[in-house]
């Protein structure tokens, strides 16, 4: 049997589309390149011009996660307005939001990101998280918020926003609207954080 011509568009964009759609619907396990071709009907070594092995793949996936997620999180912290609460209201219910339609593609995220063979994966995460985490940083400046350890403040919020979007995608919110959860759930944490 012939092999399938190499594919001359955008074929590393369309690998990464589907690579992606596969993550959602199947995990890292059901990721291969040879099945990526197969579907895109390409040549099973056409992949290997844009990607070595799998996980040069799964590499170019977390770049493009934290990329996207990063844009997403900068566009909702510009146009939000107001206060601490209302900027970290609209960090949420961004991150939420990416979370819960994206959710394989955030684990493989965090599970990838602190390589530190690949630099660039933690710059990426550096740069995605640089809003929010100013976010913090300012309002702990400015007497808002518990002068804490940043780090402290910053895996707490994290740590509730991850229980948000899973709580959302189980569906346990009750036919309550997710960006309601998110605010008063964001609401409860910041007077938390109120200096006493």
């Amino acid at each position: 049997m012939a092999e399938a011509p190499y594919h001359h568009g955008n074929l590393r964009s369309e690998l990464l589309d589907l690579a992606e759609r596969t993550l959602e619907e199947s995990g890292v396990a059901g990721l291969s390149l040879r099945g990526l071709a197969r579907e895109l009907g390409v040549s099973h070594s056409a992949p290997r011009q844009h990607f070595a092995d799998k996980q040069a793949l799964l590499d170019a996936l977390v770049l493009r996660g934290l990329r996207r997620l990063g844009d997403e999180l900068d566009a909702g912290l510009g146009r939000a307005s107001g206060g601490f609460e209302e900027r970290l209201t609209a960090f949420a219910e961004v991150y939420v939001g990416f979370a819960t339609r994206c959710p394989a593609l955030l684990a493989l995220v965090f599970a990838h990101k602190d390589n530190p063979a690949r630099p660039e994966l933690l710059e990426a995460n550096e740069r995605t998280f640089a809003a929010p985490v100013a976010l913090i940083d300012g309002a702990r400046e400015r007497g808002e918020i518990v002068d804490d350890d940043p780090d402290r403040v910053a895996m707490a919020v994290l740590a509730t926003l991850q229980g948000l979007a899973s709580i959302i995608t189980g569906g346990m919110i009750a036919g309550r609207s997710p960006d309601d959860v998110v605010a008063g759930t964001l609401r409860s944490l910041v007077r938390g954080l109120l200096p006493r």
